[in-house]
């Protein structure tokens, strides 16, 4: 659509501008652009990109596809930002040249001709906008995100949700992919059915076919009964395929038949079994370049990502980190029956962080500042980021064994065993000799517990999360969340 002239912005050096009414994002625009081939085998070929970011390549993943033979399979990207238009090279083999020079990411201007390959391509811009459409909520189910970067996702998840579409959502470790997919199902119209997830890289080898297909009694050694899979688990629901970028190469054939044919054959099987199941996958690998290096199936990639789904990482959405730190705070201080909320000094950190480990990180470190807290109110010195969060190896040591016994007889206490022999209320001198205070003592000692304990439970059911998740009173999710906290089994490999 072409705006009338008055409505459009000064694009000179923008790609994508969002319009605002007060501090609340109203709508993106795109200023579309135009990739043309000057020479090579595909001169005259042309794109115009209509979303904010395209790739090329000689894959059919490649939006721009190019059959010059010195060319990668995805070769580089094209992304509107703010900022302009970014070129950038996608690791591939022979590079990606602006004149003599070979570059990693450089910013277009109008004109600008880039080589792959054999082959030049040259950036032109255009006149006509693309408007992008940004959800009128700040949350998607229980993710949250007022950010237009995650509205502009929410829209498109709103839209994509009551349908059977296939979904691959891709984000950094602890962006909330799995959050993302589980909103997609209680979207749909299958919310009522099962929600089956599976972690594709904490699954060995020899047992993920098992697990996904399911297999009968005496197809392998220790196959003692019929074993009902994932997929099966799933009928008339939503099956989440987690890290699928883990998923064995020799596998992917057969996943990819269940996905065009849906139906599976269980492991030493014969009868193939019909599968009423929708299919969302997400991982924090860069699929398009394991496509390049042959460690997943281009056909495979192409038939889940029916639609895309990429989270930004929280440094890229600073302003959402309030609302988050907030909810967060909420909900540990709900659990206790508290009140608390943020000083103005904590909260200031809180944005300025960088969030390696994004919303997942965030949480840990609320969870952690409210337990070392002295009060409601939760202050600069409460909060624990990255390095700072353990206290140096050798205390650590002391610590752990202080802690380890603490939660031995904290459980024993609890069961209505006899303690040992110092009794449940001693206190171990190592928490001093390791020179830390009472706060930081006290989470270790938390920790230890926590640990000892989740150990203990999933050992108890078997490994079993669901399990052990009803026995301890917890939501699946927050087990799973626990057991990653602590580099349990059970939990992401990510």
């Amino acid at each position: 659509m072409e705006p009338p002239d008055d409505e459009v912005p000064n694009f000179e050096g923008q790609g994508l501008t969002t319009l605002f009414e007060g501090e609340w994002a109203t709508v993106r625009r795109l200023r579309k652009g135009k990739l043309v081939v000057t020479s090579g085998p595909d001169q005259g070929k042309q794109l115009e990109m209509v979303k904010a970011r395209v790739t090329g390549g000689r894959s059919i993943i490649s939006d721009l596809v190019l059959q010059d033979k010195a060319v990668s399979g995805t070769h580089f990207e094209v992304a509107a930002r703010d900022d302009g238009y970014r070129l950038r090279d996608l690791n591939s083999r022979n590079g990606v040249y602006v004149g003599d020079l070979r570059i990693r990411e450089v910013f277009l201007r109008p004109g600008t001709l880039f080589r792959i390959g054999h082959t030049q391509i040259q950036f032109q811009p255009m006149d006509d906008i693309v408007e992008i459409e940004l959800s009128k909520r700040d949350r998607f189910d229980a993710v949250i995100g007022g950010s237009p970067a995650m509205r502009e996702i929410f829209a498109s998840l709103e839209k994509v949700s009551p349908s059977d579409l296939t979904v691959l959502i891709t984000g950094e470790t602890g962006t909330g992919k799995e959050m993302v997919a589980r909103g997609v199902h209680n979207m749909s119209s299958r919310k009522k059915k099962p929600f089956v997830v599976l972690d594709c890289g904490s699954i060995p080898r020899e047992l993920i076919e098992s697990t996904l297909f399911g297999h009968e009694k005496g197809s392998f050694t220790g196959a003692v009964g019929q074993h009902i899979g994932c997929f099966e688990q799933a009928q008339g629901g939503t099956i989440f395929l987690d890290e699928i970028g883990e998923l064995d190469i020799g596998l992917q054939p057969k996943l990819l038949r269940v996905l065009e044919q849906r139906e599976i054959k269980r492991v030493g099987g014969d009868r193939t079994v019909k599968v009423d199941v929708r299919v969302l996958a997400a991982t924090n690998r860069d699929l398009r370049e394991e496509v390049n290096k042959g460690t997943f199936r281009e056909d495979l990639y192409f038939r889940l990502s029916v639609v895309n789904c990429e989270l930004p990482p929280v440094r890229e959405r600073k302003e959402d980190v309030p609302a988050l730190a907030n909810h967060f705070l909420r909900d540990v201080a709900s659990r206790r029956g508290l009140t608390m909320s943020w000083s103005q000094d904590a909260m200031a950190a809180m944005v300025s962080h960088s969030w390696p480990g994004n919303v997942r990180e965030m949480r840990n470190v609320v969870e952690r500042a409210a337990a070392l807290s002295d009060g409601p109110v939760i202050t600069r010195a409460d909060l624990v980021f990255g390095r700072e969060m353990g206290p140096s190896p050798l205390a650590a040591h002391d610590l752990a064994q202080a802690g380890a016994a603490a939660a031995q007889r904290a459980a024993a206490a609890m069961s209505g065993v006899a303690p040992p022999m110092n009794g449940p209320a001693s206190f171990d001198p190592a928490l001093l000799k390791a020179g830390l205070g009472f706060k930081q003592a006290k989470q270790t000692v938390v920790d230890a517990f926590e640990s000892a304990y989740l150990a203990a439970l999933m050992e108890r059911n078997d490994g079993n999360i669901t399990r052990s998740a009803q026995e301890a009173g917890l939501t699946r999710y927050h087990l799973r969340e626990l057991l990653k906290r602590h580099g349990l089994k059970g939990g992401d490999q990510e």
